[in-house]
């Protein structure tokens, strides 16, 4: 197992490029086997999630290959194999699966997702829009049983807006006969995405992007090749890193459209920020305002972020709240964020950080993907040297992250942990 190490209090200058986006990767991948043909992805970013499900579609007969940044699929000899757990485990969205596999085959057998514990995030509206399409489902022993003699189109309602269950049903329905309505649908940039990519195909979707989406089943579909849009968690994390120690760092690759919720929070902090066509330019300031944010489905403020920008909002002026309307378990960082120094109270699903707290390396813990970020830039900011633990959760989803990052001028590395550090973490 390795560590990550941050030697805190170096200032960071220059451009670092976006990846393509993890939250679309995880879907697209599994969309490609409703193909006839080859499918071919660019502009995959270079984390574990990918390379999971490339061997979740390898191991049910896929043939996959990476090429320069780019995922080719040809899954004319897949099987409906069931894949009950092993790999399925590790990440959350192996669920994915089993809307493709449904809308493929007419059947799936598909291990209970992992990723990382924010709390109850049950797979119920996926279920129902699976059932409404004519399937029947059961709980086997932690696994999802799937079966449907034939797909039919209905009008579905998701009781909540949910990103998961909007792809999830979509999948499902490209291939069904008959007209599929989705009520409610979630609007993320992902989910159009992952339209777009399903309409190259050859499906007929209207309104992704939309609370209504709209889906004409086709029989067939067919190989292309889709580049995916940049990563806006990805982007957003840089531009936190680079408010809280930037001398002028340039976000390159992103569509600004998408993070216009933090850009509003940062200017409010008193960040400045200058927008181009698909670049963002970062100037910290010495002196950062409080802020309250709470996070809602796009185009609110994205859940993913606020782990991130509670490490900056120990370096503000004040008092900030931060309050999570998506996640009840996403707190989990400020245990972490406490031991290097900062000051903050969680009470349900609301976090008081009050600042400007002088924070000071110390060992911590990524507890999950995006509380890995929010150490990461608490490392960034304190004096003396961070290492954070449980680096696999980061590896989820920023690639490079030390390379990016040391070409901005910060001083991270990696070092395996010694087997006492081994035996320590184990028994904590």
């Amino acid at each position: 197992m390795d560590k990550l190490l941050i030697e805190g209090g170096h200032l960071l200058e220059g451009s670092v490029s976006v990846s393509g986006a993890k939250n679309s990767a995880v879907a697209l991948i599994p969309a490609a086997m409703l193909a006839d043909s080859t499918v071919v992805i660019d502009n995959l970013p270079a984390i574990s999630d990918v390379g999971i499900l490339a061997d979740l579609l390898q191991e049910a007969g896929a043939e996959t290959e990476f090429i320069n940044g780019a995922l080719s699929i040809n899954p004319e000899r897949m099987i409906a194999m069931p894949l009950p757990n092993g790999r399925v485990k590790k990440l959350r969205a192996s669920y994915y699966m089993m809307g493709a596999m449904l809308g493929r085959f007419g059947k799936a057998v598909i291990g209970l997702p992992g990723g990382c514990n924010l709390g109850p995030r049950p797979i119920d509206q996926h279920i129902k829009g699976f059932e409404a399409l004519g399937a029947k489902v059961t709980n086997e022993q932690g696994a999802i049983y799937l079966q449907a003699e034939k797909l039919t189109g209905a009008r579905i309602y998701l009781d909540v807006v949910s990103v998961g269950a909007t792809i999830n049903i979509m999948l499902a329905a490209v291939k069904a006969e008959g007209r599929t309505v989705i009520e409610n649908a979630a609007k993320e940039p992902e989910i159009i995405d992952v339209a777009t990519l399903l309409t190259n195909m050859g499906a007929e979707i209207k309104g992704a992007g939309t609370n209504v989406i709209r889906i004409e089943g086709v029989k067939e579909l067919h190989g292309c090749r889709h580049s995916i849009i940049p990563d806006r968690i990805e982007a957003g994390t840089y531009m936190i890193f680079a408010a809280a120690m930037g001398r002028g760092v340039t976000v390159d690759n992103i569509i600004p459209l998408h993070l216009e919720a933090l850009m509003s929070k940062l200017r409010e902090m008193g960040v400045h920020i200058t927008e181009s066509e698909d670049a963002v330019h970062i100037e910290r300031t010495d002196h950062l305002k409080p802020v309250d944010i709470k996070t809602l489905v796009y185009p609110g403020f994205a859940t993913d972020l606020q782990q991130p920008v509670t490490a900056l909002m120990t370096q503000a002026d004040g008092s900030s709240m931060v309050t999570d309307t998506i996640y009840s378990a996403r707190f989990k960082h400020t245990d972490e964020l406490r031991r290097m120094g900062a000051d903050i109270k969680v009470e349900g699903r609301a976090a008081l950080v009050s600042g400007a707290s002088r924070l000071q390396g110390a060992r911590v813990r990524a507890t999950d993907l995006r509380a890995g970020a929010a150490l990461v830039a608490a490392g960034l900011i304190a004096d003396g040297v961070t290492e954070i633990t449980d680096v696999h959760h980061i590896d989820r989803g920023y690639a490079n992250l030390e390379e990016k990052l040391n070409a901005l001028g910060a001083n991270v590395w990696r070092e395996k942990l010694s087997m006492e550090e081994e035996e320590e973490i184990k028994n904590s």
